[in-house]
């Protein structure tokens, strides 16, 4: 059993490197795709480790063996073994806890500030003009989704750049990028190497959104210039808004600038897709093995199962 619930927090250590190889060979939207789904699985299979880690050691001790009904004693690895990693386990879903709820708490406030100074703001279809000198623009999410831009950089721009711009605040909104990146931010919580994996999935998000803004307008050059100018526009520093929220001026703009500018080539990028839906996988037959085993083994000290 331990054996098979250390391999779910092993596994994601190994997800950051792949994550950014499959950005690489992969098309940004498909890339998305893969990468957001390994990282909750992974995520999620970590918790369930810790969490099995955790009651392992729990049951050890006579108050709440008693309370399990534990008529025999638990066998699982030895205490030296189990005591010290249901003590980790604790600790980590305990700050995984305290951090996922503060991080959810300052969101959701951030969240309903734009939403709140949205509103004010009379909107144009989805695009919400907002009186500062602070150049910025971003996908806002809700009912109904709007595109909030400031006079700032709406004067940085001219105006097939402002076209360019609005359609990747558009690809963000009707692509649903938040949810991937909400997906994310979640998962970085549940384990360390996990959030080296969400800047890639921001990336993702930014490059998914790129190429569809250059198909949107038929210019990739403009596309890309018009990111390249909103970002040195918005050096001067943007308003806090929730990390859900995408704007064109963020992630690493040379690196997307450059992928808009190179030929377009097609690279053999299936075996990643694949290692990364492997590795995702791999860490759930384990985990739900090491769980069920686990389950077992509290009925056989219950006196409810045979050995």
């Amino acid at each position: 059993m331990t054996a098979l619930l250390l391999l779910p927090l092993l596994v994601p250590f190994a997800l950051p490197a792949l994550s950014r190889r499959a950005l690489d060979r992969l098309a940004p939207g498909a890339a998305l795709w893969v990468i957001t789904s390994s990282a909750v699985a992974l995520a999620g299979c970590s918790l369930a480790a810790l969490g099995a880690f955790f009651l392992a050691g729990l049951l050890r001790l006579p108050y709440f063996a008693a309370l399990g009904e534990l008529v025999q004693p638990l066998h699982t690895a030895p205490d030296r073994f189990v005591l010290p990693l249901a003590a980790l386990s604790a600790g980590g879903l305990a700050g995984c806890a305290w951090t996922l709820a503060r991080s959810v708490l300052r969101q959701i406030r951030a969240f309903r500030a734009a939403r709140t100074e949205a509103g004010r703001r009379p909107a144009a279809g989805d695009l919400c003009v907002v009186d500062s000198p602070c150049p910025d623009a971003y996908a806002l999410p809700g009912r109904p989704h709007r595109i909030v831009v400031t006079t700032g950089m709406l004067r940085s721009l001219d105006g097939l750049e402002r076209e360019a711009l609005f359609a990747h605040e558009r690809a963000h909104n009707t692509g649903g990028h938040h949810f991937f990146l909400a997906a994310a931010e979640l998962a970085a919580y549940c384990h360390p190497a996990l959030r080296r994996v969400r800047d890639v999935v921001r990336l993702a998000v930014e490059r998914a959104a790129d190429e569809a803004a250059a198909r949107a307008v038929g210019d990739r050059r403009l596309t890309a210039r018009a990111i390249a100018r909103a970002a040195l526009a918005g050096q001067g520093g943007v308003a806090e808004r929730p990390v859900f929220v995408s704007g064109a001026a963020s992630g690493p703009v040379p690196q997307r600038v450059e992928a808009l500018l190179a030929p377009r080539r097609r690279r053999a990028g299936g075996w990643v897709a694949v290692v990364l839906v492997a590795c995702a996988a791999v860490s759930c037959v384990a985990s739900a093995t090491g769980v069920v085993d686990f389950h077992h083994r509290v009925e056989v000290a219950q006196g409810e199962a045979e050995r």
